[in-house]
């Protein structure tokens, strides 16, 4: 079992950028380019990555864009490795807790209504259902839950 003080939470920076792009391949069945993640370290002043690193290797990751005072999560991904070891949920504290530092006062995310473990990990964080975007997901049009919390 991974104890939670053998991994680094740590602002995502450009050479981590290889890394999070293959776990983007492993986590997602229409991933982000390679290039999405530099132009959002570069060139998106709204962007905030943290990524979770245990034994120098990226394990997990999370983007948020910070407008005015909402949080927007973009992608969350866990290395299917090490799912099912609470890292996703920890990674999102810390992403709640970042989004307060940078004024935020709500947090809002879309969800695969099949992808039960993550929307009962986000109900258990405090997010509610708040609608429903129709053919959201582009690999099999599935919708998707938006859910907000206030922080």
């Amino acid at each position: 079992m991974i104890q939670q003080n053998e991994l680094e939470y740590r602002f995502m920076t450009m050479q981590d950028v290889g890394a999070v792009a293959d776990l983007e391949r492993l986590a997602f069945t229409t991933p982000w380019p390679q290039d999405a993640f530099v132009n959002e370290l570069t060139r998106n002043p709204n962007a905030r990555y943290v990524v979770v690193v245990h034994q120098n290797r990226i394990v997990a990751y999370c983007g948020m864009w910070i407008i005015i005072d909402e949080a927007h999560i973009t992608n969350v991904a866990v290395h299917p490795l090490y799912r099912g070891k609470k890292i996703g949920l920890s990674l999102m504290i810390k992403m709640m807790n970042v989004a307060r530092m940078f004024h935020a006062k709500s947090m809002t995310l879309e969800v695969r209504p099949s992808n039960t473990v993550a929307r009962n990990m986000y109900t258990k964080l405090g997010f509610k259902e708040h609608g429903v975007r129709k053919r959201y997901y582009s690999d099999n049009n599935e919708d998707a839950i938006i859910m907000w919390v206030t922080l």
